[in-house]
């Protein structure tokens, strides 16, 4: 996936969970959400354009995460609720898992990073979809915490050229983002003010 797409979706992650928090009103997040689902899928369609399967890979992950973004915009600033945005995280939570087994061999790295993506996206899911109202603040916290870590540190990686390959810097990864999904659920499991579906700014 395109470095700069990792650094938009890091920002995405940080705002949108910050907003389950209550601490970014849904309309100034919605509106952040659109410029970073528009970005993004301009970028997968020059990426797209240069053709090749591994172009082609890398742009269809883009799409997922953009129009994430965009449906999320649409949702907050428009007010149209969030279970469709949740069914849709269904869908992508279950092609992170696709994208995650494809790349296990080639690039073990992404392959850890599309599985904690997938937990993030179940996450929403469950929240949006199935009105798991108790998953607020843990998803709010695994955005701001797994969300941000798992886009900005390896998109830093890609743009200095120090990407990963060895089985060790993969294993640490792993280790970092399971402590980070514990992290933010010791610290999601604070009782907080439920956050109204139909304005929550959501996902990835």
């Amino acid at each position: 996936m395109s470095y700069i797409c990792l650094l938009l979706s890091g920002a995405a992650l940080l705002i949108n969970g910050l907003g389950l928090l209550g601490r970014v009103p849904a309309r100034d997040s919605g509106f952040f959400n659109l410029a970073i689902g528009a970005l993004q899928l301009g970028i997968a369609l020059l990426i797209a354009s240069a053709g090749g399967t591994g172009a082609a890979t890398s742009a269809a992950g883009i799409v997922l995460f953009g129009l994430t973004y965009l449906y999320v915009g649409l949702s907050s600033v428009a007010g149209l609720g969030s279970a469709g945005v949740g069914w849709f995280c269904g869908f992508v939570a279950v092609l992170a898992l696709g994208f995650a087994a494809t790349s296990a061999a080639r690039d073990p790295l992404t392959s850890v990073l599309w599985l904690s993506w997938a937990v993030l996206w179940t996450l929403f899911f469950l929240l949006l979809a199935r009105g798991a109202a108790r998953l607020t603040s843990v998803t709010a916290w695994s955005a701001i915490l797994v969300g941000t870590c798992s886009t900005v540190l390896p998109a830093a990686l890609g743009l200095t050229g120090v990407w990963p390959t060895d089985v060790t810097a993969v294993i640490i990864s792993a280790v970092v983002l399971g402590v980070l999904y514990s992290v933010a659920a010791t610290v999601g499991a604070r009782p907080v003010q439920p956050v109204a579906a139909a304005r929550t700014p959501v996902t990835a």
